[in-house]
């Protein structure tokens, strides 16, 4: 049977997109890093997420921009980010662990997981890969806005954030229904 593990990144940041990831790792791919990437230092993720790529893991992207989340919400954002990243597998998964509690509409067996990135390899390997992307997708980001700060809080609502924003106002990244009671 084939797994896909899906997890998220970026639901809690005022800038940014949500990212999902799914993963289908190779049979018997194993590293001691491999565990809930919240647990893990930036250059642990980065090797943990080499070692996925080296080692053939499929992976699917999927993503939200502000936009989509200030029109839908977080929550549906999110699980049409994790559709999308399992549609974006080179390979259709017999069945779909995700991190949490809600699922989005697939066509094949999905099972919500609470603690899943703690419980399951699979998601694990996408809370990994789906912070490794967009950590890098917000460094890249921070050339186009650097008074943000984006290179070090990712978006995320750092006291340096809020008071950058309280002086420049929003930039177009920014989540506009996250805003409120922070301007």
């Amino acid at each position: 049977m084939i797994w896909a593990g899906v997890d998220e990144a970026g639901r809690g940041a005022l800038a940014g997109p949500v990212v999902a990831a799914a993963v289908i790792l190779p049979e018997g791919f194993s590293h001691p890093w491999l565990r809930d990437s919240k647990l893990l230092t930036p250059a642990q993720r980065e090797k943990v997420f080499a070692s996925l790529q080296r080692a053939g893991a499929l992976i699917g992207i999927g993503m939200q921009g502000p936009n989509a989340i200030d029109h839908y919400n977080i929550l549906r954002a999110t699980l049409l980010a994790m559709q999308e990243a399992v549609e974006a597998l080179a390979v259709r998964p017999d069945a779909v662990r995700i991190d949490g509690k809600y699922v989005p509409p697939l066509p094949i067996p999905t099972y919500a997981c609470i603690k899943g990135d703690q419980l399951y390899p699979e998601i694990a390997a996408a809370s990994i890969a789906a912070k490794v992307i967009r950590d890098q997708l917000m460094s890249l980001l921070h050339k186009d806005f650097p008074a943000y700060g984006w290179a070090v809080n990712k978006g995320y609502p750092t006291l340096a954030h809020r008071k950058v924003l309280s002086q420049l106002g929003p930039s177009p990244l920014h989540r506009r229904s996250f805003l409120k009671g922070i301007l």
